[in-house]
């Protein structure tokens, strides 16, 4: 901004003229209000977007200060700490554009710029997508004032910090980093503030754009970047040395480096006792592997395995795909699509309508496409566990990724049978191996390998004993305590 040229310096000595200047930046837009008022023998005009400013604080703040005092210098009617004093007019222009109003005196060469923007948003509510029982049930909104806000409440420490930088070239909407500056890896902030920075993109549209701007390697299907809509997620992830990463206009934030694992934590495996978070942790993960590969083994032992079926099972099973006329992959296939649909038509539905086409539309098209002997009944089987499976993910994204990866998983199992399984398994382990965000990896603490770490991976030990950060944020400081239950080790003293 200092590199803008000043009103004295661009020839707009007259309030007429600065009003057709400003005009004329702001392309004359019909929500644009210049208000005149004499003050003090003086004309004074108000520029502000009757779209972005909130009237009455425009009358409290300005306008009747103003009319109750007619002489003196206007510093002395309007106190400085409710304003910002600034020569440049694109500056002034830019307070406008974020619904402040700037208010322009004859004769002086300042501008004065009110903070009026509107608060019009909801109220903060639970995320829809991120239910849990115990603890908080803030979410964030669309404003991200009010999520910075939240953030600071829940982390009330001085080293937070946040920076904002500008984003998309034509709509310069704000973006917030967020850290604790004595835990987050400095050469990860600079790295992330470059990826940024460089982004070169008219709109920004959602924080989805964000990610996909400054991800590692887009072409992989595992997104590399945790998003959430809670605040007490975020401020956990903070605490571990990550960096959240919040934009205007979403009501979620995105925290980063992240790894596999943690698209597999819910807050509620903290609340709960630690074996009980562990067992369920531990059938969170166990999901993803039956949801990418019980299709793909159903079409295997069909097709090319059948003698690994129990004796018991075989006249079973023969029965039930004897009369189907198509291939095991198509049979799946068909059904696969078909869950997939009516998961898409409940989404996008009215909510109560969602539910009804949801329940009634899979009893309703299971059953007739039995009847009609198209589809066996084991085949339902298989692929309502499958759903069920990919249910069980908390993240929405790494869902979409186990959606995903079944259907290469049965085209891999129709044509090699368990090799294919195999072998499509090996490149998915070989890949998350290979794949890192931000210079961390992602597959840690699997690769490279830390026992020391697994306590908060594949399970979840007590509070207690996690008194080190996880090493795969980098963090500065790797303790979080030298002893948590400081109460047993001075019980012992005492006996």
């Amino acid at each position: 901004m200092g590199k803008n040229p000043e009103i004295k310096d661009m020839g707009l000595s007259t309030l007429q003229e600065r009003k057709s200047y400003f005009k004329t930046l702001l392309n004359d837009t019909e929500d644009l209000i210049i208000q005149s008022l004499n003050w003090n023998q003086r004309q004074v005009n108000l520029i502000y977007l009757a779209t972005l400013t909130d009237q009455n604080a425009i009358l409290d703040r300005i306008i009747f200060p103003l009319k109750r005092t007619k002489e003196g210098e206007f510093l002395d009617v309007i106190p400085l700490d409710q304003l910002q004093i600034t020569c440049l007019i694109e500056q002034a222009v830019e307070a406008i554009l974020n619904g402040g109003c700037v208010v322009d005196c004859e004769s002086e060469t300042d501008f004065y710029i009110f903070h009026t923007s509107s608060s019009i948003g909801r109220s903060i509510t639970e995320p829809i997508n991120e239910k849990v029982f115990g603890d908080s049930h803030e979410g964030f909104i669309e404003s991200l004032n009010t999520n910075l806000h939240l953030i600071r409440r829940k982390v009330v420490n001085k080293d937070l910090m946040i920076r904002y930088l500008m984003v998309g070239m034509e709509t310069n909407t704000r973006l917030a980093m967020v850290y604790i500056e004595s835990l987050a890896n400095p050469e990860i902030v600079a790295e992330l503030e470059k990826r940024i920075t460089s982004i070169r993109i008219d709109y920004i549209a959602s924080m989805g754009f964000v990610e996909q701007l400054i991800e590692d390697a887009p072409f992989s299907p595992f997104p590399q970047i945790l998003s959430t809509e809670r605040v007490d997620r975020v401020a956990a992830n903070l605490m571990e040395g990550r960096i959240a990463v919040l934009l205007e206009g979403s009501a979620k934030a995105i925290i980063l480096p992240i790894n596999f694992f943690a698209f597999y934590q819910s807050p509620d495996d903290y609340n709960a006792r630690w074996i009980n978070g562990s067992f369920f942790r531990l059938l969170r993960i166990s999901s993803f592997f039956i949801a990418i590969t019980l299709p793909a083994g159903y079409i295997s032992v069909v097709t090319f395995h059948f003698e690994t079926i129990p004796n018991e099972l075989v006249l079973l099973m023969q029965s039930a795909v004897l009369e189907i006329p198509f291939p095991p992959i198509i049979e799946a296939l068909l059904m696969e699509i078909t869950i997939e649909m009516l998961r898409e038509a409940g989404l996008r539905l009215h909510t109560a309508v969602g539910q009804t086409i949801g329940i009634v539309g899979g009893l309703v098209i299971g059953d007739a496409i039995v009847k009609a002997g198209l589809v066996s009944n084991i085949m339902i089987i298989v692929v309502a566990s499958t759903a069920l499976a990919s249910f069980v993910v908390p993240s929405h994204e790494f869902r979409e990724t186990v959606r995903f990866l079944r259907f290469p998983m049965m085209i891999l199992a129709a044509t090699f049978g368990f090799l294919g399984i195999t072998f499509g398994f090996t490149c998915i382990v070989i890949h998350l191996s290979k794949l890192e965000g931000f210079g961390t990896p992602y597959f840690y603490p699997f690769s490279p390998f830390k026992w020391r770490d697994l306590k908060d991976s594949l399970f979840r030990l007590p509070i207690w004993k996690m008194n080190r950060r996880p090493a795969d944020s980098l963090p500065q400081k790797k303790l979080r305590e030298l002893f948590s239950r400081g109460w047993v080790k001075h019980e012992r003293r005492k006996r």
